[in-house]
């Protein structure tokens, strides 16, 4: 079955039939949308330039860098960029319309980044030129914070019930 409302004129199905709750997007929704886009996109960038790179052929990185850790080069860090901050939040920003688990999504998505940020820093230590990792740790702690306002301003009922409901 495909995407219909039926009777109910502010509803929808999914693939499956399952009646979908409408949402209305809040302003914490879109917030967190266009900071977990902005984040994907540069983080599937930067994954794709690290794995493109591993020895630092595409981004300006010191080769030496990951000596302080068990890895050889950049490629592996440039996979778990692109995959987890990078697929992750475009996938949590999509979810933003039709879920309510994605407030919480955005609150992880905040969080991996912060502790991406904070190991990144304790492996290779700090760099301002250019401020990136001063720049993404902004993005990390407001993108946990809208996650949270996001999840305090939803209504009780939604918070409690199950995000789909079979209708008959």
């Amino acid at each position: 079955m495909g995407i219909s409302a039926g009777r109910h004129p502010k509803a929808a199905r999914d693939v499956g039939g399952t009646l979908l709750a409408a949402t209305r997007l809040d302003r914490w929704a879109v917030t967190a949308i266009a900071l977990e886009i902005f984040l994907g996109i540069g983080a599937i960038g930067g994954g794709l330039a690290l794995m493109a790179g591993p020895d630092g052929e595409v981004l300006p990185l010191p080769v030496s860098a990951p000596d302080g850790s068990p890895l050889s080069d950049y490629f592996l860090p440039g996979a778990i960029l692109f995959t987890i901050l990078g697929t992750g939040p475009l996938g949590a920003a999509i979810l933003a319309w039709r879920r309510p688990v994605a407030p919480m999504l955005t609150v992880a998505m905040g969080g991996a980044l912060l502790v991406w940020l904070v190991v990144q820093i304790a492996i290779i230590g700090y760099s301002n030129d250019p401020p990136l990792q001063a720049g993404y740790f902004v993005l990390g702690v407001v993108l946990t914070a809208v996650g949270v306002k996001w999840v305090r301003a939803l209504p009780l009922e939604t918070a409690s019930q199950p995000h789909r409901t079979t209708h008959r």
